[in-house]
């Protein structure tokens, strides 16, 4: 798992400095505006409304394919692949027409606080984006059959390409029409999606003009994905909450919510995405081969990595909070007022960083094990939680109550994974792993502490930029000395990794 791990984070790490760089250019042309607010609800619908659907492909799709060539051959898995596909898209052609025929009461759904004018914009705005969903689904279904190819590193590639059209769009947006925006992003996950196909038949995919509903692979599909759709419905609940009280908060603060909760799932999709992506197809096999020692240790693993890798970054988002927004997005439209509270709300997103990795590995076994009522019901308690504390956070804390419920709800509903699963198969070696995160929480407490100072310090020499670039630099190496001896395995074993791919590396030269 590690050397493509580390391989994987590096594309990632690509792709998503692309990211960035978009939302900062998006930022730097509109700042937190109403502009900005439309077309950010614009692609929010369609992303949400399709998620439902989305995940719950992606999440049931790899066992089906896998069983199917287990009790069949890969022919009918390609068969009941290209059978899927041609469902979804009718499936998507109903959801474009209810989209386009509501969209209007759609929007004040997600940002009742909109005036009329803003409604309009979004309106033009979301009839465009909408038609990304029949694109969207085939990155789904396709990145999901690379996946079961061990092809993981073509799926975060097409990142790159995306966030490039959609920067293009942004700027040619600002130079001539907003709705620019709009067409940019549907052009970008169309370009995605056909290099996405173009990998599927590079690799054995053969499309079969099929349509089949009483498909009993097809059905058993549906009996996996329904309880996943509830627990992701009850997710989007949340997130429709979220931008509709941000919208009522200030102008600008649906804006302001996304650009600091996207800092976070740049950090989540970089490393925990990644961690999942590698495991999920290997646990999923195991279960059904009934290797479940093998199984468990992956798990363990797994959450060991991610541990390792996400703590010092929350203390590091935490403390250095003001200074990653200022640095991001501290220039052209975007106000200091907007740099405060986009600081605010980075702050309290990044309380909830390890609880967000811890569910979604835990999320993954759960669906590896074929079972989705547990995890779903779960993760819709956590949920629910999230809903109510956002009601009560946000007449307090404003838009960083927000922020703040989403973490909270995250650590809690780890926990209750975590306790269903000791159920499900047993006791989970958490003293063990207890001792190791305890390790783990001393070292990147102790490198937060020496980076704040240091960082101080350096800043009656220097620039605040250059200073938190070498905090950034010495605080990692400080912490990976510290880690390094404290015995942790899974830190040798990342160390070994690192020096054989050097090697290749070195004898490619």
């Amino acid at each position: 798992m590690g050397k493509i791990a580390i391989m994987l984070i590096v594309v990632q790490l690509i792709s998503k400095i692309f990211g960035f760089s978009r939302d900062i250019i998006l930022a730097y042309f509109y700042g937190a505006s109403d502009i900005s607010d439309a077309y950010l609800i614009s692609i929010t619908i369609p992303t949400v409304i399709f998620t439902f659907i989305g995940i719950g492909l992606s999440t049931s799709f790899i066992p089906v394919f896998n069983e199917i060539c287990q009790k069949e051959d890969i022919n009918k898995a390609e068969i009941f692949t290209s059978n899927l596909i041609n469902l979804m898209m009718v499936i998507c052609s109903v959801i474009v027409l209810i989209c386009i025929v509501f969209t209007t009461p759609i929007i004040k759904a997600f940002a009742s606080g909109f005036s009329k004018e803003l409604i309009k914009i979004t309106v033009n705005f979301t009839r465009l984006s909408i038609w990304g969903i029949y694109f969207a689904t085939l990155i789904f279904i396709g990145t999901s059959y690379l996946q079961m190819k061990n092809k993981y590193l073509i799926p975060p590639l097409t990142g790159i390409v995306f966030n490039g059209l959609i920067i293009v769009s942004i700027c040619l947006g600002a130079k001539f029409n907003p709705i620019l925006l709009a067409l940019g992003s549907v052009l970008a996950i169309a370009t995605q999606s056909f290099i996405i196909i173009g990998a599927m038949k590079r690799n054995g995919f053969r499309y079969f003009f099929i349509l089949k509903y009483k498909d009993p692979y097809i059905k058993h599909l549906v009996t996996l994905i329904l309880p996943v759709i509830l627990g992701i419905s009850a997710t989007q609940i949340n997130v429709l909450i979220d931008r509709t009280i941000s919208s009522r908060i200030i102008v600008g603060g649906i804006s302001t919510l996304i650009y600091a909760n996207r800092l976070c799932v740049f950090i989540e999709i970089l490393f925990v995405t990644t961690v999942t992506t590698i495991m999920y197809p290997k646990i999923t096999k195991l279960a059904s081969e009934k290797r479940m020692d093998l199984h468990s240790k992956i798990f363990k693993k797994s959450l060991i990595y991610v541990t390792i890798i996400l703590m010092p970054i929350t203390f590091g988002a935490m403390i250095f909070s003001d200074s990653i927004i200022k640095i991001l997005y501290g220039r052209g439209a975007f106000s200091n007022e907007s740099l405060v509270l986009t600081s605010k709300v980075l702050f309290y997103y990044s309380i909830g960083m390890i609880g967000t990795g811890f569910r979604e590995i835990l999320l993954k076994v759960f669906y590896s094990l074929e079972d989705t009522k547990n995890s779903t019901k779960n993760f819709t308690i956590s949920t629910g939680l999230n809903i109510v504390l956002n009601l009560i956070l946000s007449k307090y804390m404003g838009i960083a109550g927000l922020a703040l419920a989403t973490s909270i709800s995250s650590i809690f509903c780890a926990v209750l994974l975590f306790i269903s699963l000791r159920k499900k198969i047993g006791p989970l070696g958490l003293k063990k792993f207890s001792f190791t995160f305890g390790k783990i929480l001393t070292a990147s407490s102790f490198t937060g502490i020496i980076a704040k100072l240091l960082f101080d310090h350096l800043l009656m020499i220097i620039s605040p930029t250059t200073s938190f670039v070498i905090v950034i630099v010495i605080g990692a190496m400080n912490y990976f000395i510290l880690i390094y001896f404290m015995k942790i395995n899974e830190v040798y074993e990342t160390v070994s990794t690192i020096k054989i791919i050097s090697k290749e590396i070195l004898h490619l030269k």
